[in-house]
């Protein structure tokens, strides 16, 4: 009769004089693949995936790593946050899904293997969220004299911080006066606040200030400058 494979195994680590500790950490765990980390706008779902070989008996963990705060142990959801939850397939794949991201989920999230010593890696989640103007910083419409200055602003927040850019509505040319009355022609004009000096009924009309930091959407605000 055929003795079955393992025992042929066995019987030839005897022979060669492997150690069994060697024989054990050839079948550990380990990490197939780096966790990817993630950026995803606020109120979008994210998930973090795990790939394990070898898992065994062992049990994965996620724990978020700046707080130190255990998000889930193998199939169990430990953190009181009702929007993470816990997927995997088979023994490979382990997934940390979080739903409707927020500002706080940001951070460092660790998938860990209770092997010992603990093996571990980490993906970053980094949470956008698209620009919006701060109303209480950001100017309405205005009336100047003929020959005075005004000032217009436009703050914006956002993540990663909103640029803010503006342009008259009719597509003509800012023209922004220095100290010694010398003009310097724009199409766009790249502040937060905008200020006209020396102003004339050529300056009246509708600008625009445009907030934007690459995640969509960005947004604008119509301003009036009235010249009278």
């Amino acid at each position: 009769m055929r003795k079955p494979w393992w025992s042929l195994y066995l019987l030839a680590i005897c022979m060669l004089g492997l150690d069994s500790k060697l024989v054990g950490e050839a079948f550990q765990p380990e990490f197939a693949e780096p966790i990817t980390n993630l950026t995803v706008p606020v109120g979008r779902d994210a998930t973090f995936q795990c790939l394990v070989q070898n898992l065994g008996g062992y049990r994965v963990g996620w724990v978020k790593a700046d707080t130190k705060a255990i998000q889930a142990i193998h199939v169990h959801v430990i953190t009181n946050n009702h929007r993470v939850e816990v997927s995997h397939s088979g023994q490979s794949v382990w997934n940390l899904h979080i739903k409707n991201v927020q500002e706080e989920d940001r951070g460092q999230y660790m998938c860990q293997i209770n092997t010992d010593p603990m093996k571990s890696q980490m993906g970053f989640l980094e949470v956008v969220i698209p620009p919006d103007f701060i109303a209480e910083e950001t100017s309405g419409d205005v009336m100047v004299p003929e020959g005075g200055t005004v000032k217009v602003s436009c703050r914006a927040k956002g993540m990663p911080e909103p640029r803010v850019m503006w342009r008259r509505e009719d597509g003509t040319d800012i023209v922004i006066k220095d100290n010694h009355g010398n003009k310097n022609r724009v199409q766009m004009y790249e502040k937060e606040t905008l200020i006209l000096t020396k102003i004339s009924r050529s300056d009246m009309g509708a600008y625009l200030c445009i907030a934007s930091n690459g995640v969509p959407p960005s947004i604008s605000k119509r301003i009036q400058i009235k010249v009278h």
